[in-house]
């Protein structure tokens, strides 16, 4: 299924299985990027992942041949951050995960406690520490509230599948009876804070992703447009088991570009 293409001023893209895949560019993505900066297109590229800082995130694009400035990535840590500044500003938070998400809960003004915090923030971290996890069900016993970067249970590495953020949250669940809030993709949450980042409107905002229960998902819920590429997590024949469809479905991010 198609649409008639409205005129799109701003993109929201994801990176993992859309621009990138295992640490090297995919076909057309540099072509994609630079032709968003020849046509003055705002955009953001989105990432679920919750370690890396912008900065740190960027130079990881560079090294695969993809200019992304620090300023157009946006993450579920920096989501998170505008969530929790926007609910509580000033407040404190008991912080599992790495620094994209300590820097950007700093960056809000928030205080790293573990004294009475006004939330536990679960993110992703490459070393789960069985103290911190206990420390955060004790915390969220007495009352804290649980907010998690996003609900991915597993994430890529070479040598297979690795816990992920809804993993560890769900053994705080178990642990406490309390369901955390889950600000990242599928949240649509995570759309609106990027689209007031740079200031879009969902009506000429159009979303690039590979996976159907996520990208699309909160795409549609979002009010945007919506492209499946299918270079990353859902093959074509996956589609027509959601009862929701995106505007279009391309084989790659290649067939993005004469879009823009």
């Amino acid at each position: 299924m198609t649409t008639e293409r409205v005129p799109a001023e701003c993109w929201l893209t994801d990176m993992d299985g859309v621009l990138v895949h295992e640490e090297k560019a995919l076909p057309g993505a540099a072509e994609f990027l630079e032709r968003l900066v020849d046509r003055g297109r705002r955009f953001l590229v989105l990432t679920n992942n919750s370690i890396f800082t912008p900065r740190d995130l960027a130079a990881r694009l560079a090294r695969t041949g993809l200019h992304v400035p620090e300023e157009s990535l946006w993450t579920s840590a920096l989501a998170t951050a505008d969530f929790l500044h926007t609910q509580l500003p000033g407040g404190s938070a008991y912080v599992i995960g790495e620094a994209g998400l300590t820097t950007a809960l700093h960056e809000v003004g928030y205080v790293m406690t573990d004294t009475d915090p006004d939330y536990v923030v679960l993110g992703e971290t490459r070393t789960y520490s069985f103290e911190a996890i206990t420390r955060a069900i004790r915390l969220v016993g007495r009352g804290a509230r649980f907010i998690a970067t996003n609900p991915d249970v597993t994430g890529p590495s070479p040598e297979g599948p690795l816990p992920a953020t809804g993993s560890v949250a769900a053994m705080i669940t178990r642990a406490t009876g309390a369901e955390p809030y889950f600000v990242g993709k599928p949240n649509p949450m995570m759309f609106r804070s990027a689209m007031n980042r740079i200031e879009a409107h969902s009506e000429s905002t159009v979303m690039v992703g590979d996976r159907m229960d996520t990208d699309v998902v909160a795409g549609i819920e979002a009010g945007l447009d919506t492209i499946l590429v299918l270079s990353g997590s859902t093959a074509a024949a996956d589609v027509a088991r959601f009862p929701f469809r995106p505007g279009r479905i391309l084989d790659s991010i290649a067939d993005v570009i004469d879009l823009v």
